[in-house]
């Protein structure tokens, strides 16, 4: 492994010793830290023989690779504190794997109908388009997947998952995800959103990527003039810690908002990295100067290894507490435990209707003051029993659009559906009733 030509950066800055390669993403690519001697030559830190043994024996299960332009961003006088560190650093926490961890938490490979592609939502699809990510994330939800050599998938697989979208009209929103898709190479990556944008009911593309944060020079204009051809295309970027904002950083950011791509960040609440308000506030702070929406905040997911990570809900729930209405609403996220079981992102949320009347509910407000609001007297409301043609409703969709059935909560509160309940698979009062018959 050749010598990464840096020195690390006291603060959130790097320092490129005048090396005229350091821009080249390529360059940084190729100069992966990928092995412990040379982590610790560029970081300056001499390990113990037990601390060289635990990592090693992380690095076996889950594979090391760092970005020189990332690594530089750590604080050398106390890098295992440092956030950077901790995200990017394999730790012996990662060897813990408790009883409730699970290997595919969000049960992804179950509800993927073809390769590539996880299919949950009604209406959108995950498009898993590359195997292979800038730096190995060691919150990764995906770890099970971490290290794949191959850097793109298989003709055949793609040709597969390109059918099973062009073949399910309900697939509105394709969702581009990995590994990282801005990884593939720019003549891969055109390709792709060429033939999907040929799908005549996909509306619209997004992407998934951690680039902007640890690999920021692979924002090249390039790169930018192939996804404006694509509109509407989104991007959501995962920054988790003010120090991930650099110069660099900015600039790749400023580079897809110019280019008209709308941007949104999904941090994840990470024990010892941003369990904490004042730096979730700056966080969110430095993204809306950016032109980047704070969309989601993750709960920490159940995936192994990932123990030493997690938070309580409740630091949750009390970081949101610090930020409605002591910020911008545009400043804050959707705080989100993705469910175990494939079961979605579900908001956790603080609670601020704390009760209701027939005619009034009671809310509380982000300073602890109770208020009511008067519900309508004269509301009447419309029975839907999806004749839309006959509705007194201007609606401007399709009918064919318009017309379709309810599921889940959504079928409990419809006019024109019958259901009264949802039962779990297995149920014991159920198997007794089907028993009896």
């Amino acid at each position: 492994m050749t010598n990464v030509e840096t020195i690390p950066a006291s603060g959130p800055e790097p320092v490129q010793q005048n090396n005229a390669k350091w821009k080249d993403w390529k360059w940084q690519v190729g100069h992966s830290i990928t092995d412990i001697t040379t982590l610790e030559q560029t970081l300056g830190m001499n390990l113990s023989k037990s601390e060289r043994e635990d990592m090693i024996k992380t690095c076996d299960i889950f594979p090391m690779s760092i970005t020189p332009y990332y690594l530089s961003l750590i604080n050398t006088d106390d890098p295992l504190h440092d956030p950077i560190f901790r995200q990017a650093v394999p730790s012996p926490g990662e060897l813990i794997i408790e009883n409730y961890d699970l290997h595919d938490p969000l049960s992804e490979d179950a509800d993927s109908p073809c390769p590539l592609i996880t299919h949950r939502y009604p209406d959108r699809v995950l498009f898993l388009i590359s195997n292979t990510c800038a730096m190995y994330c060691r919150h990764c939800t995906r770890k099970r997947k971490v290290g794949q050599v191959l850097s793109a998938p298989l003709k055949e697989e793609l040709d597969e998952a390109f059918s099973y979208i062009e073949t399910h009209s309900e697939i509105r929103d394709v969702l581009l995800s990995g590994g990282d898709p801005l990884m593939l190479s720019d003549k891969e990556l055109d390709t792709i959103l060429r033939r999907l944008r040929k799908i005549p009911h996909v509306e619209i593309i997004r992407i998934g990527s951690r680039v902007p944060v640890v690999l920021p020079f692979r924002i090249t204009d390039n790169l930018v003039s192939i996804l404006k051809k694509y509109h509407p295309l989104w991007l959501n970027t995962h920054f988790n810690h003010p120090h991930e904002f650099t110069t660099e950083s900015c600039e790749a950011l400023a580079k897809l908002a110019d280019a008209g791509i709308p941007l949104g960040n999904q941090s994840v609440l990470l024990a010892g990295v941003n369990d904490c308000p004042e730096i979730m506030r700056k966080l969110v702070h430095e993204l809306v100067k950016n032109r980047v929406r704070p969309y989601y905040l993750f709960q920490c997911d159940l995936a192994e290894g990932l123990a030493h990570f997690r938070t309580p809900v409740g630091k949750g729930i009390e970081i949101i507490e610090s930020l409605i209405g002591h910020t911008s609403g545009l400043a804050v996220p959707t705080y989100v435990i993705d469910a175990p079981g494939g079961g979605g992102k579900i908001p956790v949320m603080p609670y601020y209707l704390v009760s209701w009347s027939s005619n009034k509910v009671v809310l509380r407000n982000y300073e602890g003051m109770f208020t009511t609001y008067q519900e309508p007297d004269n509301y009447q409301g419309i029975t839907c029993d999806l004749n839309c043609e006959k509705c007194r409703l201007q609606h401007i969709e399709d009918q064919e659009t318009m017309v379709k059935r309810a599921q889940g909560i959504e079928a409990l509160l419809s006019d024109y559906e019958n259901s009264i309940t949802i039962l779990p698979a297995v149920l014991n009062r159920i198997a007794r009733r089907q028993d009896g018959e």
